[in-house]
């Protein structure tokens, strides 16, 4: 079954020319990072990545399906893929189905329509936005459209410039982009309800308790340079009893890149005994964050249930350090965003689990965890490793499973603005589809945001220098 797969995968990569593998990669933006795409050179690359990712394998081949039909590659659709035209379009008519977002199959057709004197044009308005040495004669649409995306000229949610350049010469394109904005408004109306209305923030119910998140309406500004601290209290080496807790260095070091990336202003705190986290935390609930947006704080340690455990043994109460961050206690953050991420177990249990292929196979180590629930205050976030009484895993040589797949999710999917509710679920999802040495990991979100956060991304910058 497998050497079927991969021959399967080898035809179909054969019979991809160059131009089509480009457009394979734009059309994949939203679900494999730009550095990774940018080093992909062969269509047998580009198939192997969408496997690391989850997004084809054995028996689910509906991505590449996709892909192949947006391509217009409808041929190897039918001979390879048993599947046709008309059967695409049907299966993409059902919600959530389709795995290319509006924006780039919009994106996509456009730089399909335009002719090379069209493309000419679009470079000679884009001369003082984009610099010359990527404006050059060989430079394609899709290179041009991602040149835009990298400079900020054009987002899904704003499509102005493009839109006014092709009014210029190409009103038939112009209009299309008229019709998606049009749709996007009646989305927006219709997800900005004049009354809440309740949605799960959890996939499937899972780790939810019966509680729901009310429909966000507006959004938390994010308009500082830098935005907030981003603190990280970070415990590798225990004392007592004596142990290393390894990984966790990883664990730091992604959470840094990630969020200096986001423009927070990141330390890091190691080794801390419990009052040493209570003083820390409590110094930062002091400092004056007026001309800040937003605050976060990661734990990365042992604990228990509703507790934290400190590198001497003790205990720190979680409630306690939020309750640190109350509109009394801090003033300066009242209606902001305080986000807390805890990499902890909540109890000793191994979470069981439905029949799904094992795919994590290096050493795995338990982190032992905290929080029943959060106090009731506003604009606060909790994001979990785990549900209460199971176990989370952290990997001696790569990090924890919950706090990797967070950073290389909003690596992905702060670019594209998508929430920070969104990205979390998105979390949930993958972190609970792996199966770890036997068991499984449930990560748990608990908010009392009253609006959607969208953390910005700065232009012209990445992650992965």
């Amino acid at each position: 079954m497998c050497t079927d797969f991969h021959k399967l995968l080898f035809d179909i990569s054969e019979a991809l020319v160059t131009d089509e593998l480009e457009a394979l990669k734009f059309l994949s933006l939203e679900h494999i990072p730009m550095r990774k795409l940018e080093a992909i050179q062969e269509p047998q690359a580009f198939f192997e990545v969408l496997q690391e990712k989850d997004l084809i394998e054995v028996g689910n081949l509906s991505f590449l399906k996709e892909l192949l039909y947006c391509i217009y590659r409808i041929d190897l659709l039918e001979a390879q893929l048993g599947s046709s035209k008309e059967e695409m379009e049907s299966e993409l008519q059902i919600p959530g189905r389709a795995k290319v977002s509006a924006y780039r199959q919009l994106l996509y057709g456009i730089a399909e329509d335009l002719n090379p004197e069209d493309v000419k044009k679009v470079k000679f308005f884009l001369q003082k936005q984009i610099p010359k040495n990527k404006l050059q004669d060989n430079a394609s649409m899709l290179k041009i459209l991602l040149e835009m995306e990298r400079n900020g000229i054009i987002k899904e949610d704003n499509l102005t410039m493009l839109r006014d350049i092709l009014k210029e010469f190409r009103a038939d394109l112009k209009k299309k982009i008229d019709t998606y904005e049009g749709k996007r408004k009646e989305n927006d109306s219709e997800e900005n309800l004049p009354y809440p209305f309740p949605v799960s923030v959890h996939p499937e119910g899972q780790g939810v308790e019966g509680k729901t998140q009310h429909l966000i309406v507006g959004t938390y500004k994010m308009k500082n340079n830098p935005h907030g601290y981003c603190l990280i209290l970070n415990n590798y080496v225990f004392k007592n009893p004596p142990e290393i807790r390894e990984g966790t260095v990883k664990d730091g070091e992604a959470v840094k890149r990630v969020f200096n990336w986001l423009q927070f202003e990141t330390v890091e705190h190691m080794d801390l005994e419990a009052e040493q986290m209570y003083a820390k935390v409590k110094e930062y609930s002091k400092k004056d964050h007026s001309n800040m947006d937003c605050f976060v704080c990661f734990i990365l340690s042992h604990g228990k249930k509703d507790k934290i455990i400190g590198v001497d043994g003790e205990f720190v109460n979680i409630k306690d350090l939020l309750s640190f961050f109350s509109g009394s206690n801090c003033p300066s953050l009242a209606g902001k965003p305080k986000l807390f991420f805890i990499q902890a177990c909540q109890g000793s249990e191994g979470h069981p689990f439905v029949t799904i292929k094992e795919d994590f196979s290096d050493h795995l180590e338990r982190d032992a965890t905290p929080l029943a629930s959060i106090p009731d205050q506003a604009d606060i976030l909790v994001g979990m490793a785990t549900v209460e009484d199971y176990e989370c895993y952290r990997c001696p040589s790569s990090g924890s499973i919950y706090i990797q797949c967070l950073c290389d999710k909003m690596q992905l999917l702060c670019p594209i603005r998508k929430d920070l509710i969104s990205i979390l679920t998105e979390v949930n999802k993958e972190v609970a589809g792996k199966v770890l040495k036997g068991w499984t990991q449930m990560p748990k979100i608990t908010s009392t945001l009253r609006k959607q956060l969208i953390l910005e991304t700065p232009q012209c910058q990445s992650t992965e220098k």
